[in-house]
């Protein structure tokens, strides 16, 4: 693989006795997408804004495009695109001069801009939308709007901060679809996201935090077959947790409860799925392992409030 586009190494932040971030290290690579996953209060966030030199770590290092941050800051920022949770659209200008007067923060002349303003509202699927202000725009219209307004100074990163939250499934699919060609073009991204469908689709690798520390890296295949058995049975309906207790236990290699749904984790699901034909009250569901167990497992599943 190409030699490293981004690199932090032994990252620590804290706030009074908190440690938010506790020796985080990862590196980004040309046209891949590096997907952060963890819980609220992870470090996630605090990790992003280090990145972009708008909290200083305690300690550690980051280098992008072979500079510093944040001693570099202005030249590393020049080559990023930014997608914040938050709308930051300009609610006053059209979606063209969102694109226009954004470029000039980069120091782009308005002929430049202009140039690419078409071919970036295309990407959008905003076309027909040039002349319209943000508030006339559905959600997802303004986060393909937000992701075009990135890359109008053509980054060779994007920082994505969970980038489809809200939006409904016909506005995610199209958004996965508009980062997919990023990545097919040789972009790279760092992606933070709550969606484990999300992280699998666009990741080639992910880094799992949690109490600020990283407890897991890795390629998404490869992390469920280090961390889980490939086969999951869920069995919900009344009684369905009794049996969490009765011989069906034995053909499980683990168990776990979420509300009213008991998840038998095997390598094997035959003899289950025939034990469980006695109980034909019952509803299953037997699948392969996927990222949202393997997030689960290595990071509860316990709710944790935003703080």
């Amino acid at each position: 693989m190409a030699s490293e586009i981004f690199s932090a190494h032994g990252l620590c932040k804290r706030y009074g006795d908190t440690s938010v971030v506790d020796d985080v290290s990862f590196a980004i690579h040309p046209g891949e997408c590096l997907g952060v996953i963890g819980p609220n209060g992870a470090g996630k966030t605090t990790t992003i804004r280090m990145c972009l030199g708008l909290t200083a770590p305690d300690a550690g290092s980051i280098t992008a495009f072979g500079l510093p941050m944040p001693q570099k800051a202005l030249a590393i920022k020049a080559q990023l695109g930014v997608v914040s949770q938050l709308d930051t659209l300009d609610p006053d200008f059209t979606c063209a001069e969102n694109l226009l007067v954004y470029g000039r923060y980069f120091g782009m002349k308005d002929a430049a801009i202009r140039a690419r303003i078409p071919q970036l509202l295309e990407f959008a699927s905003l076309t027909h939308k040039a002349s319209a202000k943000p508030g006339e725009l559905s959600g997802g219209m303004k986060r393909r709007l937000s992701l075009a307004r990135a890359l109008v100074n053509d980054p060779k990163l994007l920082l994505l901060d969970e980038p489809t939250t809200g939006l409904d499934p016909q506005a995610r699919h199209l958004m996965w679809e508009r980062l997919q060609l990023l990545l097919q073009q040789g972009k790279s991204i760092l992606l933070t996201t709550h969606f484990m469908d999300e992280a699998e689709r666009l990741c080639s690798r992910l880094l799992v935090l949690d109490h600020g520390k990283k407890i897991a890296e890795g390629k998404p295949r490869d992390l469920i077959a280090e961390h889980l058995e490939p086969d999951v049975v869920e069995v919900f309906g009344v009684g369905a947790l009794a049996l969490t207790e009765g011989p069906l236990r034995a053909l499980a290699s683990r168990l776990e409860v979420s509300g009213e749904t008991a998840f038998f984790y095997t390598n094997g699901a035959r003899a289950l799925l025939t034990a469980l034909e006695a109980h034909p009250h019952l509803r299953t569901l037997h699948r392969p392992a996927n990222l949202e167990d393997l997030f689960l497992k290595l990071t509860g599943r316990q709710i944790r409030e935003e703080a």
